[in-house]
């Protein structure tokens, strides 16, 4: 990392640093409940694709949406609930600055990840539970909906 005391230097190495060391730019603060929930010893983590963040500073301010994209090389996030039209009419993600941000709710289905934050197991597996059981009520409530669509067709 950062090895000098000098501002240039420090600029300098941030500006022209590798891909694999920007990652570690983006970490952000974890809430406290989620740190006390899943047992995480460390402040901050990495954000990742899946993550959930709530944005506590700039023009989005309040914001909470899941990261759709993290860009290393300009140590941006993009939430998919932080948008804004352009001319046409297209809605595009607004670029939020990593440290504006803190997450709400951690991505859980990279086994390195979780191997990485020491999660604890029973936590882990109660988190599983309950996004399986998501996963089957949308998958139910799918199944339902177009054989409604389909009746009101033959009508």
């Amino acid at each position: 990392m950062i090895q000098s005391s000098k501002p240039r230097k420090q600029r300098k190495f941030r500006f022209t640093a590798p891909l694999h060391e920007r990652q570690h730019f983006v970490h952000a603060h974890v809430d406290k409940q989620l740190r006390e929930k899943l047992k995480i010893k460390k402040r901050s983590v990495q954000i990742s694709k899946g993550d959930t963040v709530k944005v506590i500073k700039g023009v989005k301010k309040g914001a909470t949406g899941k990261v759709v994209k993290v860009d290393l090389k300009r140590v941006k996030v993009f939430i998919d609930s932080a948008t804004r039209k352009n001319a046409k009419g297209k809605e595009s993600n607004i670029p939020i600055n990593v440290s504006n941000v803190y997450i709400t709710d951690l991505n859980l289905g990279d086994k390195l990840r979780v191997a990485k934050l020491n999660v604890s197991k029973a936590v882990l597996e109660a988190e599983t539970k309950k996004a399986n059981a998501a996963k089957s009520a949308d998958a139910t409530t799918a199944a339902v909906a177009p054989e409604k669509s389909t009746e009101a067709a033959k009508e």
